[in-house]
């Protein structure tokens, strides 16, 4: 029996090869390995297919979070209003520059951060509110930015799994003060290893992350602000121009598909599928499914040999090194029944028709046996 391995980058990248490789002999040959013509260029083509005006490449989707929240003025103690359902690196993110984050427990039906538990937590001390655009779905931006308008607060998108995703026909990352992009191997927008980006249309924010990502400065005479080293390397970003190239297509054969999931998996008992609402277009960077034995089918399909994946085993507050913070179990209790119960099933775009029928089959087969 062939094993379908959860996820497949190197099959994305082995399909690019030949790009690929002449990108890495193009900055190879240029001399110039650091901010140089390839990172620029990637910046333009990304603020372009994001509809910002600006893109600033980094080192990782963790760094431009952390930079966006720096570039709108968050430092240590203030506090951020964060998902209790996301990855732990939202969390990290507020974290590294010494802020408080607070969590805000999520729609069923989105897995966004939920309006009125941000409305609960809002308080004198919350300086950003981060939504995050969950596993490709997007956020109810509309009521989210309303609330951080009335609370003068910005609102700062966490698009790290949100590489084509639109709402009401506008792309994520152009939608909030700052977005910030992650393009780790198994991202939907892929580099080979880590990198990121921070997009904003603000042209003094634009100015401060480029400030922040390296020491401070704008020219090597003088550190106008305390940055790091957050760079983006000539070598990834040349490899994002070719991967960008391909996106569209990856994009559509991902919801081609969650369509087929979402027609094949209807019908099996006790499993909950994702339900796009009216106003998206998903980019289904994952595909999450929802069943209350959900360790018993992940098991039933690596018998079968179908590999899955769980998105997220623990809500990040839950976490140990959030201990201190007093987070207790049945704080979330939405965060917490989708950690109990979500498996994630294979999407990358080189699983075949035959794959995704196999897949459907397996599911329906281990369902009715467990």
């Amino acid at each position: 029996m062939t094993k379908l391995p959860f996820a497949d980058p190197r099959a994305g990248f082995l399909a690019a090869r030949t790009e690929l490789v002449a990108a890495f002999e193009t900055v190879l040959e240029s001399g110039h390995y650091v901010l140089g013509e390839q990172v620029e260029g990637f910046e333009r083509e990304w603020a372009a297919r994001c509809r910002t005006e600006h893109a600033i490449g980094v080192s990782s989707g963790t760094d431009a979070l952390a930079l966006a929240l720096r570039a709108v003025g968050v430092g240590p103690g203030d506090e951020v209003l964060v998902p209790a359902m996301t990855a732990v690196a939202t969390w990290m993110a507020v974290s590294q520059i010494g802020a408080v984050p607070v969590g805000v427990d999520i729609e069923p039906l989105r897995n966004g951060m939920d309006p009125a538990g941000v409305q609960a937590r809002l308080s004198s001390r919350t300086r950003a509110l981060v939504a995050v655009h969950l596993f490709g779905h997007p956020a109810d931006i509309v009521s989210l930015a309303q609330l951080a308008a009335e609370a003068n607060i910005p609102l700062i998108e966490d698009a790290a799994q949100a590489h084509g995703t639109h709402l009401d026909g506008q792309p994520a990352g152009s939608l909030g003060a700052l977005a910030a992009f992650s393009f780790y191997p198994t991202k939907n927008l892929a580099a080979m290893g880590d990198a990121g980006a921070v997009m904003t249309s603000d042209p003094e924010l634009a100015d401060r992350v480029r400030l922040l990502r390296e020491y401070g400065w704008r020219t090597r005479a003088d550190a106008e602000l305390k940055g790091v080293n957050a760079r983006l390397d000539e070598l990834q970003a040349a490899l994002l121009r070719v991967m960008l190239r391909r996106l569209p297509a990856t994009i559509e054969r991902r919801r081609v598909i969650a369509r087929a999931y979402l027609d094949g998996l209807a019908d099996v008992p006790g499993l909950e599928l994702p339900a796009p609402t009216a106003d998206s277009e998903p980019a289904w960077h994952l595909f999450v499914v929802r069943h209350s034995r959900r360790d018993a089918l992940a098991a039933g399909l690596a018998r079968a040999g179908i590999g899955t994946g769980v998105h997220y085993a623990t809500v990040p507050p839950l976490n140990t090194a959030f201990a201190a913070a007093g987070w207790t179990p049945g704080a979330f209790p939405v965060a917490e029944r989708h950690a109990a119960n979500a498996l994630s099933l294979p999407i990358y775009p080189e699983i075949s028709d035959v794959d995704v029928s196999r897949i459907v089959d397996a599911v329906h087969s281990v369902a009715k046996r467990i």
